[in-house]
């Protein structure tokens, strides 16, 4: 068997373990060597095994991840989270649905130092659901604008998954952390538009709250100072060339770290369990590399990709169609399959196909992560949703679901957009000079 058929038995295979809960690092591991046992005989198998898994953690720049990480982990150590989410409260909170909004902005800056979907919804979670229930929010509403914020710890730089998708694609980290932004901003100004229009349609699901005052407020964001610090010089030193993308994780892990013994939460067992949740999460996603080396091989021997590339061609679908299909597919297999499997199971054959169409790598890297995204929040296995319900007492994943949909609907709305004016994501990273 070959081609097409294999490489959907492959794809089928990956699934089935999956659905038998073996990990999907391991599951991609086994069809891949597998695949290319079958395909390629003892020898080429055996060579595979012996070179792709160092290959995969070995890659140059792929120090960057466990730095990052790290930096994220610290960052909800040492408290940055539940000052962003207070500073940001401060700011909107007096407005009908203002809270809600201020959970998407905190998740839009805590993604700025954290880099993590599922970090950013429970650490913000963890803040922002108890104060919107004290004040009368529907757990539908404050569960949903909790899980739809955190999605923009996935875009929002520095992005684990975008450094990932870089690494495997040979693409500039800088330049895609810097086309990704704008995408993360209009994301975050659509979350709170949707949440905007929905408490104008159904006053009930946001009682409106009492102002704050000027002195509170100025206080509030008096203590975000070292956050907006920290997002800045790794930000800005990497947009403004101060900084490899490696000097940037590494300023802002020790400046994570720095806050966190600054804020007297530097305890011993804090940083042994930060250093261990560090290397947990890094061992989970060196192993899901792994995993995916092998089976991206095994895809590559059964020469899917060309043949694929061939039939577009034959068919005359414009191009535009053809991304609208991947688009659908990558939206249809997040329902199944958390982000990061998702992307790494399939980045390498996609981005062969849309790289051979004559799109922009870059481009089509922000657009990949965008869809996932939208994994993170679709039932059945949105992974935020989970985690949301797994920080809340009493929530039942209905009412999650009940409360996403309209946020579901924005996020198909920016993709559109993303996806038909490919400037707003390319525009920035061009005027930097980093492309």
């Amino acid at each position: 068997m070959q081609g097409g058929p294999a490489a959907l038995a492959g794809f089928a295979a990956v699934l089935l373990l999956g659905a038998l809960r073996v990990p999907i690092g391991i599951a991609m591991a086994l069809v891949g060597a597998a695949g290319a046992l079958l395909l390629g005989g003892w020898s080429q198998a055996s060579y595979i095994l012996a070179n792709l898994p160092f290959e995969a953690v070995a890659t140059p720049g792929m120090e960057i991840v466990p730095l990052f990480i790290f930096m994220g982990v610290f960052a909800s150590v040492s408290g940055l989270s539940h000052n962003l989410y207070a500073a940001v409260s401060a700011a909107l909170g007096h407005f009908r649905g203002g809270i809600a909004m201020a959970t998407v902005g905190a998740s839009a800056a805590f993604g700025a130092i954290c880099g993590s979907s599922l970090a950013t919804a429970a650490t913000i979670g963890r803040a922002a659901m108890p104060e919107m229930r004290a004040r009368g929010y529907a757990d539908s509403l404050s569960a949903a604008s909790i899980a739809a914020g955190g999605t923009l710890g996935v875009l929002i730089p520095p992005s684990i998954l975008i450094v990932l998708y870089a690494i495997l694609t040979g693409q500039s980290i800088g330049a895609l952390f810097a086309a990704a932004l704008v995408p993360g901003l209009i994301a975050t100004l659509l979350y709170m538009g949707a949440i905007a229009l929905q408490v104008r349609l159904k006053p009930d699901l946001a009682p409106p709250s009492p102002p704050i005052g000027r002195r509170e407020r100025l206080a509030a964001f008096a203590r975000i100072w070292d956050a907006a610090l920290l997002i800045f010089v790794v930000i800005g030193g990497l947009y403004g060339r101060v900084f490899s993308p490696t000097e940037a994780a590494s300023v802002g892990a020790a400046g994570a770290l720095l806050i966190t013994a600054a804020r007297g939460r530097l305890t011993r067992k804090a940083l042994v369990s930060g250093i261990a949740e560090t290397a947990g999460m890094t061992g989970m996603v060196f192993l899901i590399l792994i995993g995916a080396s092998l089976f991206n091989y095994f895809i590559e021997l059964t020469r899917v990709t060309g043949e694929i590339t061939a039939m577009i061609e034959a068919s005359s679908l414009p191009p535009l169609a053809v991304i609208f299909l991947i688009v659908v597919f990558y939206v249809a297999l997040g329902c199944f399959m958390d982000s990061l499997s998702m992307v790494l199971l399939t980045v390498v054959p996609a981005y062969q196909l849309v790289t051979g169409l004559g799109y922009d790598p870059v481009w089509f890297g922000v657009l990949v992560v965008m869809v996932a995204e939208i994994g993170l929040i679709t039932p059945p296995i949105g992974m935020n949703l989970f985690v949301i319900q797994g920080v809340t007492p009493g929530l039942r994943l209905g009412t999650i679901i009940a409360g996403i949909l309209p946020f579901i609907g924005v996020d198909l709305m920016r993709i559109a957009l993303v996806a038909l004016f490919p400037a707003l994501a390319l525009a920035l990273p061009r005027l930097l000079g980093l492309m």
